[in-house]
Protein backbone atom coordinates (compact mmCIF):
# COMPACT_ATOMS: atom_id res chain seq x y z
CA UNK A 1 0.00 0.00 0.00
CA UNK A 2 1.13 3.50 -0.70
CA UNK A 3 1.94 6.02 2.02
CA UNK A 4 -0.82 8.36 0.80
CA UNK A 5 -3.37 5.70 1.74
CA UNK A 6 -1.69 4.33 4.86
CA UNK A 7 -0.76 7.62 6.59
CA UNK A 8 -4.36 8.89 6.94
CA UNK A 9 -5.61 5.50 8.15
CA UNK A 10 -2.82 5.07 10.71
CA UNK A 11 -3.31 8.68 11.86
CA UNK A 12 -7.05 8.16 12.34
CA UNK A 13 -6.45 4.90 14.24
CA UNK A 14 -3.92 6.63 16.51
CA UNK A 15 -6.34 9.48 17.28
CA UNK A 16 -9.16 7.04 18.00
CA UNK A 17 -6.92 4.88 20.20
CA UNK A 18 -5.74 7.94 22.16
CA UNK A 19 -9.35 9.05 22.68
CA UNK A 20 -10.48 5.62 23.88
CA UNK A 21 -7.46 5.41 26.21
CA UNK A 22 -8.36 8.84 27.57
CA UNK A 23 -11.89 7.62 28.35
CA UNK A 24 -10.46 4.78 30.44
CA UNK A 25 -8.00 6.98 32.34
CA UNK A 26 -8.68 6.70 36.09
CA UNK A 27 -9.18 10.05 37.77
CA UNK A 28 -9.64 11.23 41.33
CA UNK A 29 -13.23 12.43 41.08
CA UNK A 30 -15.88 13.44 43.55
CA UNK A 31 -18.91 11.18 43.10
CA UNK A 32 -22.27 12.70 42.41
CA UNK A 33 -25.74 11.75 41.25
CA UNK A 34 -25.66 10.58 37.64
CA UNK A 35 -28.57 12.18 35.85
CA UNK A 36 -27.96 10.61 32.43
CA UNK A 37 -25.43 8.26 30.84
CA UNK A 38 -26.93 7.09 27.53
CA UNK A 39 -25.48 9.96 25.48
CA UNK A 40 -21.95 8.85 26.39
CA UNK A 41 -22.65 5.49 24.74
CA UNK A 42 -24.05 7.27 21.71
CA UNK A 43 -20.99 9.55 21.49
CA UNK A 44 -18.66 6.52 21.55
CA UNK A 45 -20.81 4.78 18.92
CA UNK A 46 -20.71 7.83 16.63
CA UNK A 47 -16.94 8.15 17.10
CA UNK A 48 -16.50 4.46 16.23
CA UNK A 49 -18.83 4.78 13.25
CA UNK A 50 -16.89 7.84 12.11
CA UNK A 51 -13.58 5.98 12.30
CA UNK A 52 -14.57 2.71 10.66
CA UNK A 53 -16.96 4.28 8.15
CA UNK A 54 -14.33 6.82 7.14
CA UNK A 55 -11.69 4.12 6.70
CA UNK A 56 -14.12 2.12 4.54
CA UNK A 57 -14.92 5.25 2.52
CA UNK A 58 -11.20 6.00 2.14
CA UNK A 59 -10.52 2.47 0.85
CA UNK A 60 -13.56 2.55 -1.45
CA UNK A 61 -13.20 6.04 -2.95
CA UNK A 62 -9.38 6.30 -2.77
CA UNK A 63 -9.26 10.11 -2.93
CA UNK A 64 -5.90 11.61 -3.86
CA UNK A 65 -3.75 12.49 -0.86
CA UNK A 66 -4.10 16.18 0.01
CA UNK A 67 -1.38 17.42 2.36
CA UNK A 68 -3.44 20.48 3.37
CA UNK A 69 -6.39 18.33 4.51
CA UNK A 70 -4.03 15.91 6.26
CA UNK A 71 -2.37 18.81 8.13
CA UNK A 72 -5.76 20.36 8.95
CA UNK A 73 -6.93 16.99 10.29
CA UNK A 74 -3.93 16.70 12.60
CA UNK A 75 -4.32 20.35 13.69
CA UNK A 76 -7.98 19.70 14.59
CA UNK A 77 -7.04 16.50 16.46
CA UNK A 78 -4.29 18.18 18.48
CA UNK A 79 -6.56 21.14 19.25
CA UNK A 80 -9.26 18.69 20.34
CA UNK A 81 -6.97 16.90 22.79
CA UNK A 82 -5.50 20.12 24.17
CA UNK A 83 -8.93 21.69 24.69
CA UNK A 84 -10.40 18.59 26.33
CA UNK A 85 -7.42 18.16 28.68
CA UNK A 86 -7.61 21.81 29.72
CA UNK A 87 -11.36 21.53 30.31
CA UNK A 88 -10.87 18.41 32.44
CA UNK A 89 -8.12 20.11 34.43
CA UNK A 90 -10.28 23.18 35.09
CA UNK A 91 -13.19 21.08 36.35
CA UNK A 92 -10.93 18.95 38.52
CA UNK A 93 -12.89 16.57 40.74
CA UNK A 94 -16.20 17.73 39.24
CA UNK A 95 -15.40 16.40 35.75
CA UNK A 96 -17.42 13.41 34.60
CA UNK A 97 -18.12 11.39 31.48
CA UNK A 98 -21.80 11.45 32.44
CA UNK A 99 -24.23 14.17 33.37
CA UNK A 100 -23.29 13.99 37.03
CA UNK A 101 -24.03 16.74 39.53
CA UNK A 102 -22.29 16.91 42.90
CA UNK A 103 -23.74 18.09 46.18
CA UNK A 104 -21.24 20.99 46.32
CA UNK A 105 -21.09 21.55 42.56
CA UNK A 106 -19.50 24.88 41.67
CA UNK A 107 -19.58 26.99 38.54
CA UNK A 108 -16.23 27.01 36.75
CA UNK A 109 -15.57 30.07 34.58
CA UNK A 110 -11.81 29.76 34.14
CA UNK A 111 -9.73 28.43 31.27
CA UNK A 112 -11.81 27.45 28.26
CA UNK A 113 -14.99 27.87 30.32
CA UNK A 114 -14.49 31.63 29.99
CA UNK A 115 -15.09 31.25 26.25
CA UNK A 116 -17.63 28.41 25.97
CA UNK A 117 -19.86 26.52 28.39
CA UNK A 118 -19.00 23.10 26.96
CA UNK A 119 -15.38 22.97 25.77
CA UNK A 120 -15.26 19.16 26.02
CA UNK A 121 -18.11 18.98 23.51
CA UNK A 122 -16.35 21.50 21.29
CA UNK A 123 -13.35 19.17 21.41
CA UNK A 124 -15.58 16.30 20.26
CA UNK A 125 -16.64 18.34 17.23
CA UNK A 126 -12.97 19.00 16.48
CA UNK A 127 -12.15 15.30 16.84
CA UNK A 128 -14.89 14.16 14.47
CA UNK A 129 -13.82 16.85 12.03
CA UNK A 130 -10.22 15.66 12.32
CA UNK A 131 -11.15 12.12 11.30
CA UNK A 132 -13.20 13.40 8.38
CA UNK A 133 -10.38 15.65 7.19
CA UNK A 134 -7.66 13.02 7.56
CA UNK A 135 -9.64 10.38 5.70
CA UNK A 136 -11.46 12.79 3.34
CA UNK A 137 -14.75 11.10 4.14
CA UNK A 138 -17.57 13.35 2.99
CA UNK A 139 -20.40 10.83 3.18
CA UNK A 140 -19.41 9.26 6.48
CA UNK A 141 -18.82 12.70 8.00
CA UNK A 142 -22.27 13.89 6.95
CA UNK A 143 -23.90 10.75 8.36
CA UNK A 144 -21.91 10.83 11.60
CA UNK A 145 -22.67 14.51 12.23
CA UNK A 146 -26.36 13.86 11.46
CA UNK A 147 -26.32 11.38 14.38
CA UNK A 148 -23.97 13.38 16.60
CA UNK A 149 -25.70 16.77 16.55
CA UNK A 150 -29.09 15.63 17.94
CA UNK A 151 -27.29 13.58 20.60
CA UNK A 152 -25.17 16.60 21.53
CA UNK A 153 -28.20 18.88 21.71
CA UNK A 154 -30.01 16.41 23.97
CA UNK A 155 -26.95 16.05 26.22
CA UNK A 156 -26.50 19.82 26.56
CA UNK A 157 -30.18 20.33 27.41
CA UNK A 158 -30.12 17.63 30.10
CA UNK A 159 -26.84 18.87 31.55
CA UNK A 160 -27.82 22.51 31.60
CA UNK A 161 -31.20 21.80 33.22
CA UNK A 162 -29.36 19.96 36.00
CA UNK A 163 -26.78 22.75 36.36
CA UNK A 164 -29.45 25.49 36.50
CA UNK A 165 -31.20 23.51 39.23
CA UNK A 166 -28.02 22.97 41.30
CA UNK A 167 -25.91 26.11 40.77
CA UNK A 168 -27.02 29.63 41.55
CA UNK A 169 -25.89 31.91 38.75
CA UNK A 170 -25.73 29.25 36.05
CA UNK A 171 -28.57 30.85 34.07
CA UNK A 172 -26.60 34.14 33.96
CA UNK A 173 -23.47 32.27 32.81
CA UNK A 174 -25.60 30.52 30.19
CA UNK A 175 -26.84 33.85 28.82
CA UNK A 176 -23.36 35.41 28.79
CA UNK A 177 -21.28 32.52 27.43
CA UNK A 178 -21.78 30.67 24.13
CA UNK A 179 -22.42 26.93 24.36
CA UNK A 180 -19.87 25.56 21.87
CA UNK A 181 -18.29 28.16 19.60
CA UNK A 182 -16.45 31.15 21.09
CA UNK A 183 -18.07 33.79 18.89
CA UNK A 184 -17.84 36.59 21.47
CA UNK A 185 -15.40 37.84 24.07
CA UNK A 186 -15.87 36.48 27.57
CA UNK A 187 -17.40 38.62 30.28
CA UNK A 188 -15.63 39.22 33.57
CA UNK A 189 -16.09 36.35 36.01
CA UNK A 190 -18.25 37.20 38.98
Amino acid sequence: MQIALVAPIISALLIYWARMAELRTPRDLEKGKIRENMTLRLFVAVDSLMLFGSIAEQLWVRPPFQPALFAAGWAAALASFALRRRAIRELGKMWSLHVEIREQHQLVRSGPYRWVRHPAYTSMILELSALGLLLQSRFTSAFAFALFIPTLIARIRIEEAALRQQIAGYADYQRATPALLPYKLPTAAS
